[in-house]
């Protein structure tokens, strides 16, 4: 299960990098949690970032922490100037690493 979170950030950052941080390190405690990948341009804003979970209800699970909830309330409020979410099913996966 992926859920794609594909954002613009508007012109007020405060606090933004601090709380991006910290919910990486909070949903890495989450049950299910099978990883991150997150990008953003500097210059648009437009940022992507992927959550991988187990299951479906494990991703639901995290999108209903009261700390990820707030800080869903505080992009709203204060970061983003347009955000969408997909979710979908991730039937195959794997990578190149020249280093290993």
């Amino acid at each position: 299960m992926a859920v794609v979170f594909t954002s613009v950030q508007g012109s007020y950052t405060e606090g933004y990098d601090e709380t991006a941080e910290r919910m990486e390190t909070l949903a890495a405690r989450q049950p299910g949690y099978l990883g991150i990948d997150s990008a953003r341009d500097p210059r648009s804003g437009l940022g992507i970032t992927v959550s991988y979970w187990r299951t479906e209800q494990d991703a639901l699970a995290w999108k209903r922490v009261a700390e990820h909830v707030d800080a869903q309330r505080r992009g709203k409020e204060r970061w983003y100037a347009h955000y969408a979410v997909h979710i979908a099913t991730v039937t195959r996966a794997y990578s190149f690493d020249r280093n290993q």
